[in-house]
C-alpha cells in the first residue's frame, strides 16, 4: 500500500519522529523512504547575490541530512536523501509527484487550544490540503 514514502524535514525533533515513523511503516510494508529538505529561497533576489549564502546553507543541510539518516543506513529499509531549493510547500508537492510517492509523512506542531487560530497556514497544513497522495502528520 505505502511502498514509497516521502519525509520532508527541517531537522527538528518532530521531523526525527516523522522519519522514525516512516521507516517503521516502510519496514513493515517492504517500502522505501525518501528524506528531503528544502532550502527556502528568497523571491525576487538575483541568485548570484546570494550564491555564497545558499552554498553555506547547502553544506550545512547536507551534514544534517547525513546525521539524520545515518541511524537507518544499516537497516533493511532503503533511505534516500534529496536536497532542493525553492518554496517549501511547493517543492514538497513537486517531489511527491515526481517520485510518485504513496505517502508523505511530515511533522506537525501541536495546536495551542487556548489560541487555536494561531499558526494557521503552516507547511504541513498546505501539503496536507494540496497533496494528491495520502499525508500522515506526526505530532
Amino acid at each position: 500500500m505505502f511502498k514509497s514514502i516521502l519525509v520532508p524535514t527541517d531537522f527538528s525533533e518532530n521531523c526525527q519522529r516523522s522519519l522514525e515513523t516512516a521507516v517503521a511503516l516502510a519496514d513493515h510494508l517492504d517500502g522505501k523512504v525518501v528524506v528531503m529538505h528544502v532550502i527556502e529561497t528568497l523571491a525576487e533576489t538575483p541568485d548570484e547575490e546570494l550564491e555564497s549564502f545558499y552554498s553555506m546553507l547547502e553544506r550545512r543541510a547536507e551534514k544534517k541530512m547525513a546525521a539524520l539518516t545515518a541511524p537507518f543506513s544499516s537497516g533493511g529499509v532503503p533511505v534516500e536523501t534529496r536536497l532542493v531549493f525553492g518554496n517549501r510547500a511547493a517543492e514538497i508537492l513537486k517531489m511527491a509527484k515526481a517520485l510518485s510517492v504513496d505517502l508523505i509523512v511530515l511533522a506537525s506542531r501541536r495546536i495551542d487550544l487556548r489560541a487555536p487560530t494561531r499558526g494557521w497556514g503552516t507547511i504541513s497544513q498546505k501539503v496536507a490540503l494540496l497533496s494528491q497522495c495520502t499525508v500522515m502528520m506526526v505530532k
